[in-house]
């Protein structure tokens, strides 16, 4: 390192500060010269929350020239609230023709290198210029560029124009050159390009896609999420909002969020990969209902709820799961999986090590319980692997589901009033213990099989059933079946099984912080 401790009396806009670099370099630590003078005036910013440092001072977004030796700027990971992160920036003076200016840059500009070896170089950017609210092309160049461009970022940027664009590109291009991938857009887009790296990866290792008690090795590319959707919920799940400045600069920082993915098979056809939702009944309907009416936005998955909670159909069938046997940890627990989640922690340990840049997934190395079965008729059979919150649930589906423990959240909602019904949708909302509910069952799962009943036919016509609705009227006819969805996707097939792959892919975040540490709303206003 060039320096190892700098200590020394530097102006900043509200006065002389005493500012010092410790040994070892993880913080730049402000003590206001004059203690007792005024208050709030000190500042500890972590060096691996440091987007840059820059010589020569900045104002209003335009840098002095270089000849200002005596200035320099520090940009840095500055929180607000709601889990919101913004680009903060310090400005400090040192004395003219002292050089200390160009040996803070210079020392600062070392020990960023040095603790953030997880920093991504070079990045391969995919912008979904129609999803969600069309706006995802302007959040990038507005929001997120110079932010990369500050950090001295290289970006490659691809503006796909129809489905499977970035797929086709990350199955087929050379990927060597970079260090991950960013998706700019909704879930979906982040599903393309998660499935098709999930393949290059198994394809390159020579594996079989359609083997199910298969090894499947982790990408060596983490995956960034700009949200630019309709719900981002992943997004959510995972940062804690869907702001994209917060999502960039998790990227920017090099953060790294390991997560657990399902994938779901039929008949030894693997189907889809998922990290959020696997929905059949209530969820399924919504989301096939919901395709007819797109041109609505972000409305249409409104009204379709709304459609389906009126009809209150219910289906029949027979879920049978693998229990995982988590002491530490279970559904209803009133646990949260935040940044550093020790579940998560202890999880992983007993997942085998793989190489350096890809490792096993290999979730039944557990041990776990027998299979057990559920028969009988459902509203909603659903299947989640994280929180699937979002900002109209910010509890989520499972408020106690954890990223990275290898374990999914099955939560059986079975045949009840459409009030009743009501009563538990009502509960994503208020905060209240949505599986404290006599018709509604929750477990840890490692793996899932679900099978439909049918009824039988009459004169070739399947048997529907007439059921009572919200206003206990006769609702329209109830078709044997529903779907599944997977992430918001519609899956052609009734009859699933599911298996969970711990840890498989990795995000460009660090999961919801418990309790931020904070600086003042402008470190400034804060020497004032």
């Amino acid at each position: 390192m060039r320096e190892t401790f700098l200590r020394c009396p530097l102006r900043t806009a509200a006065g002389r500060v005493l500012v010092s670099l410790p040994p070892g370099g993880e913080f730049l630590l402000g003590t206001p010269e004059l203690v007792g003078r005024t208050s709030g005036q000190g500042f500890c910013i972590p060096v691996q929350e440091m987007v840059a440092v820059r010589l020569g001072a900045t104002r209003d977004g335009e840098e002095d020239p270089p000849e200002a030796e005596s200035c320099f700027t520090v940009f840095f990971v500055q929180r607000e609230k709601q889990e919101c992160w913004r680009l903060g920036m310090l400005e400090f003076t040192a004395p003219p023709k002292s050089q200390l200016a160009v040996r803070w840059v210079n020392a600062l500009q070392s020990w960023i290198h040095h603790h953030g070896v997880t920093r991504p170089k070079s990045l391969l950017v995919f912008i979904n210029p129609v999803g969600g609210r069309g706006r995802a092309v302007e959040i990038y160049q507005g929001q997120v560029a110079p932010l990369f461009t500050l950090a001295g970022i290289h970006v490659q940027v691809l503006e796909t124009c129809h489905a499977n664009e970035a797929r086709d590109y990350i199955l087929q291009q050379d990927l060597s050159d970079f260090d991950g991938l960013v998706s700019v857009g909704g879930d979906g887009t982040f599903n393309e390009l998660m499935h098709a790296l999930i393949n290059r990866t198994q394809q390159k290792a020579g594996g079989s896609e359609n083997d199910i008690d298969a090894e499947l090795l982790s990408p060596r590319l983490r995956i960034g999420i700009i949200p630019a959707g309709s719900t981002d919920c992943i997004c959510f799940a995972t940062v804690g909002t869907n702001d994209p400045i917060t999502s960039a600069l998790h990227i920017v920082i090099g953060d790294s969020q390991p997560m657990d993915v399902c994938s779901i098979w039929h008949n030894g056809k693997l189907l889809r990969y998922s990290v959020s939702l696997v929905g059949y009944g209530f969820y399924g309907d919504v989301v096939s209902t919901s395709e007819k009416y797109r041109w609505m936005g972000p409305m249409r998955y409104t009204y379709a709820g709304a459609k389906a909670l009126l009809r209150n159909c219910s289906y029949e069938g027979t879920v049978e799961f693998q229990v995982a046997r988590t002491e530490e940890a279970n559904p209803r627990d009133q646990t949260r999986c935040r940044s550093g989640c020790v579940v998560c922690s202890e999880s992983s340990k007993q997942l085998p090590a793989g190489t350096e840049e890809e490792n096993l997934s290999e979730p039944e190395q557990h041990i776990d319980g027998e299979w057990q079965q559920v028969q009988g008729r459902f509203l909603a059979v659903n299947l989640t692997s994280m929180s699937s919150a979002c900002p109209k649930s910010p509890e989520g589906l499972s408020p106690c589901a954890h990223l990275a423990d290898g374990t999914a959240d099955l939560i059986l909602v079975h045949e009840c009033s459409a009030l009743s019904f009501l009563r538990h949708l009502t509960r994503h909302t208020n905060g209240s213990d949505q599986f404290d509910l006599p018709f509604v069952s929750v477990y840890r799962v490692r793996a899932i099989r679900f099978t439909s009943k049918v009824e039988d036919h009459k004169d070739g016509e399947p048997v529907v059933r007439r059921r009572k609705g919200l206003c206990g009227g006769q609702c329209q006819e109830e078709p044997p079946t529903s779907c599944w969805t997977c992430d918001g996707e519609t899956l052609q097939h009734t009859d699933i099984s599911v298996r969970v792959h711990g840890r498989l892919i990795h995000l460009f975040a660090r999961g919801i912080e418990q309790a931020p540490c904070r600086l003042p709303a402008d470190p400034r206003e804060g020497q004032s």
